[in-house]
């Protein structure tokens, strides 16, 4: 299979035999793992936090 076959093949693969997501789909998505991550965020932030502040403590009591 030379190079020129390789990219036509590719090609019409791609444009008849993929089935590609609705736009809308797509919006639900990015917006469900924007949320996702930011809850994520906020979660491993607020037990950094937790931790720095028993840390604070442990090392001021010595």
């Amino acid at each position: 299979m030379n190079l020129k076959n390789f990219v036509l093949e590719s090609y019409d693969e791609m444009k008849n035999k993929v089935t590609w997501p609705k736009y809308s789909f797509l919006q639900n998505s990015a917006v469900l793992v924007l949320v996702a991550s930011l809850i994520f965020a906020l979660f491993i932030g607020v037990v950094d936090l937790g931790f720095e502040n028993i840390m604070k403590w442990f090392y001021d009591l010595f």
